[in-house]
Formats: structure tokens, C-alpha cells, sequence
């Protein structure tokens, strides 16, 4: 299989140089923002359903179409598995039947990891697949470990994956979690030998694009972000 797909393009060489200070802030001033309510709703229908499930949980964040949630769900039977994307478009896309073991959410992710995190929720599995670069310097603060809401990823616990085609991205997440947890994860080449959790994962490796990806396990560390009242409603 052939395919041509755009290799990153960015200004930056080497780790943000600014990357420390917004890993300091994002830890010394937890996020404020107000839960937005169409998050909540869909979050407590979630979790009643995972309650149902009564099995251990996977977190698929940023599914996008929802393949890797479906893909998931088949080789771990025995975990529920919840898919978030905010894109209604991409959720809606027609890819079969879920499996009766997964769900797919459409929620703003920053605010139901908060409410993952004050629910209690804690993941065994937490997948952070191919999410957008964001590859301009000036857009740090965009990538998921640039942003406030980077604590509460560390603090639902779990076995953390990320994966990459811009090996940049996924040294900087190991860099801000070593800052954050004093552990340090382990930047390595991802070969999907032909079991891939994506489409972009399929695309980018047909194309002949390296592939990278950081695994972590995490304690469920919830006094890593001190709860704020009022964020449960």
C-alpha cells in the first residue's frame, strides 16, 4: 500500500524553551474554566453507562471517527472502552456497528477529563492517538502538554500512550511529564506492522513517515490537581 501524506512542517528544532514555565503554571494554578454544560450532560450518561459495563476502563482521546475506539474494544473484551472527539461530524461517520464494550462521547476533552478526574474515574488504558501537532512554536500552548489542562491528563492514572509522527511532539510530552510526575518516560520508534489503531496512523506509515510514541504508567494522583468547588455541579 502507497499513500502521500504531508510530513510535518514547523519552526521549532528543538524542545519549546517555554515549555518548563507552562508546565510550572499548569501545575501551580489549576484550570478554571466553567464546565461547559453540553460536557456534562454527555459525561453523566457516560458514566451511567459505564457503570453498567462493570469493567475496567479504557480512555480513547480524540478518537476521531471512532476506528481506534472500535479496534480497542475488540482486542480488550474484557474493558469498556469510551471514545471522546468533540467533532460531531467525525463521530457521525458511518465505520459499523460498536461493539456492546464501547461508547463514543462527543465532549469538549478538557472539561471531561476534569470531570473524569473529580468523578473519580480511573482509566487502566489512556490513548492519546496522533493528536493535532500543533507545530508552530507560537502554538505551544495549544498542544495538550502546553495547555492548563495537562495535570489532569497525568492524574487519571493509568497505562499513558501517546503516538506521533513528529518525534518533537512526543519528546516534549516526555519532557513535561518527567517535570511533572519526576519520572521519565521513554521516547521510542512505533512500527504498527500493520495493526493500526487510525486511519492517520495507516496513512502516515504508508507514506513512509516515522512513527513515534511515548508509553507511561501513572498512579491515579488526584491531589496532583487540587478539585475546585462547584466542579461536579
Amino acid at each position: 500500500m502507497h499513500a502521500n501524506s504531508r510530513t510535518i512542517v514547523t519552526n521549532q528544532t528543538e524542545v519549546h524553551q517555554d515549555l518548563p514555565r507552562r508546565v510550572e503554571r499548569a501545575l501551580a494554578y489549576p484550570l478554571r474554566k466553567p464546565i461547559a454544560e453540553h460536557t456534562r450532560e454527555t459525561f453523566y450518561a457516560a458514566d451511567e453507562w459505564l457503570a453498567t459495563q462493570n469493567k475496567p476502563l479504557i480512555l480513547d482521546a480524540g478518537c476521531g471517527v471512532g476506528l481506534s475506539t472500535r479496534q480497542l474494544a475488540q482486542q480488550h473484551p474484557d474493558h469498556a472502552v469510551i471514545g471522546i472527539d468533540r467533532s460531531a461530524d467525525r463521530l457521525g461517520r458511518e465505520h459499523g456497528a460498536l461493539a456492546d464494550n464501547a461508547r463514543l462521547v462527543r465532549a469538549d476533552l478538557v472539561d471531561f477529563w476534569r470531570l473524569a478526574l473529580v468523578t473519580g474515574w480511573q482509566p487502566t488504558y489512556h490513548y492519546l492517538l496522533y493528536p493535532n501537532p500543533y507545530p508552530k512554536a507560537a502554538h505551544l500552548k495549544s498542544r495538550w502538554h502546553g495547555q492548563p489542562v495537562f495535570p489532569v491528563i497525568l492524574a487519571l492514572g493509568g497505562r499513558l500512550e501517546v503516538r506521533s509522527n513528529w518525534r518533537l511532539y512526543i519528546e516534549e510530552f516526555a519532557q513535561a511529564t518527567a517535570q511533572a510526575t519526576s519520572t521519565q518516560p521513554e521516547v521510542a520508534e512505533h512500527d504498527p506492522a500493520g495493526e493500526y489503531l487510525t486511519p492517520f496512523e495507516r496513512k502516515y506509515h504508508a507514506s513512509g513517515q516515522r512513527l513515534w510514541r511515548l508509553v507511561i504508567e501513572l498512579p491515579y494522583r488526584p491531589a496532583l490537581v487540587p478539585v475546585k468547588n462547584g466542579l461536579a455541579g
